[in-house]
């Protein structure tokens, strides 16, 4: 596996977009600490983002699980581009005609996705744990080690949808059409979501139990939106009478769901390429 995964890393390494964009994804996502910076001061409308409680303890692995999963793009423009070039450059065909099989070459495709996701996590674990250690009100050790899950979370939505990307990389060939698809899928589901919402099951909740499996939807619903949990939101929407009724928990089942699109991403990029005419 070490051998598979130092392919790889090379091959992004040596190209200088892939380099450019990877290190420009942690730059960007240490900018999360900029936040704590933010003050509006506009006439009687006047705060400080970081005592707000962004960054206390546990609401800051909310947060910034949130945030940074914004800016899973940049990685997923490297996944789909690691693709792309191995059949714009020839090295897909080099591969397998130096004795690499198509699921040792697919297995290789899945570390590469494994290791960008546990870096990312890790990554903004220790950041978010400065950041709290820094700001947060909160610093008691059982304060501080709750909410974890969101951590976990953060790594598995990552996970799934490189998978996502890398299936799309190998389906179309190109990384300017796979993340153009990217785009249509997300919009299907927007419309799909929107057609059991309003037309077929306009009451109920049976419109968000389907669309709960849908893939992105799956990956978005691991860690749904923190702002409206700040007590400032909360507080400020009790004075307007609206009652907040947001489930913020990470749930089993939303993982298992993610995991199982992971698997199936990964056996239909195999198939896709055993199948393929190289």
């Amino acid at each position: 596996m070490k051998r598979l995964l130092a392919i790889e890393l090379q091959k992004i390494w040596k190209n200088r977009a892939s380099r450019v964009l990877t290190i420009s994804y942690f730059i960007v996502l240490s900018f999360i600490a900029l936040i704590a910076s933010i003050k509006f001061d506009i006439g009687f409308l006047k705060f400080h983002l970081a005592e707000m409680g962004i960054f206390n303890f546990p609401f800051i692995w909310h947060f910034n699980t949130y945030i940074a999963a914004i800016l899973k793009l940049f990685l997923a423009i490297v996944i789909v581009s690691m693709m792309a070039n191995e059949y714009s450059y020839g090295t897909l065909k080099q591969n397998l005609i130096d004795g690499m099989s198509k699921k040792e070459f697919i297995l290789s495709k899945f570390l590469t996705v494994v290791l960008f996701a546990a870096a990312s996590t890790v990554f903004v674990f220790f950041m978010s744990l400065i950041l709290g250690l820094y700001f947060s009100s909160y610093n008691e050790v059982s304060i501080i080690f709750s909410g974890l899950e969101y951590i976990l979370a953060y790594f598995i939505k990552l996970v799934g949808f490189f998978s996502f990307c890398l299936f799309l990389g190998i389906l179309v060939k190109r990384s300017a059409f796979a993340l153009g698809f990217l785009m249509v899928w997300n919009i299907i589901e927007g419309i799909a979501k929107g057609i059991l919402s309003f037309k077929l099951f306009p009451e109920g909740n049976v419109s968000a139990y389907i669309s709960q499996f849908f893939p992105l939807e799956a990956m978005s619903n691991l860690i749904v939106e923190p702002i409206t949990r700040l007590s400032a939101i909360e507080s400020i929407g009790t004075q307007m009478g609206i009652e907040n009724i947001k489930d913020y928990s990470v749930h089993w089942y939303s993982i298992l769901i993610v995991l199982a699109w992971t698997v199936i991403f990964m056996l239909m990029s195999y198939k896709l390429l055993e199948k393929r005419d190289l």
